[in-house]
């Protein structure tokens, strides 16, 4: 059984409560649904990232053939990998489980 949520004085609260806990103690992911929320504006936090100069080169060379800012191509190129690696890691999970399964 799940623990139940507790409820949240504010956002800074939230945050502060799920940086200490793990929340597969408090929600069955498994039985998640995935939300698309189309009208929600992502926010965004500025990062300073160092990079190798032939890296940056060719990122601005490759953004330039697209016709599209470089930093905007290094979003692009940033969410295509991390979304890749995130169904491999639930593929892996799902393999994972079936060969318990079997055993």
């Amino acid at each position: 059984m799940k623990k139940k949520l507790p409820k949240f004085k504010d956002e800074d609260h939230e945050r502060e409560f799920w940086s200490s806990h793990d929340s597969t103690e408090y929600i069955d992911w498994d039985s998640a649904e995935e939300l698309i929320l189309p009208n929600l504006k992502p926010s965004l936090k500025t990062i300073s990232l160092r990079l190798p100069e032939h890296l940056l080169n060719e990122l601005k060379f490759l953004a330039n053939k697209k016709d599209v800012p470089y930093q905007s191509l290094l979003k692009m190129f940033l969410a295509e990998r991390v979304q890749s690696e995130i169904r491999k890691l639930s593929r892996n999970k799902l393999k994972f489980k079936e060969k318990i399964a079997q055993q």
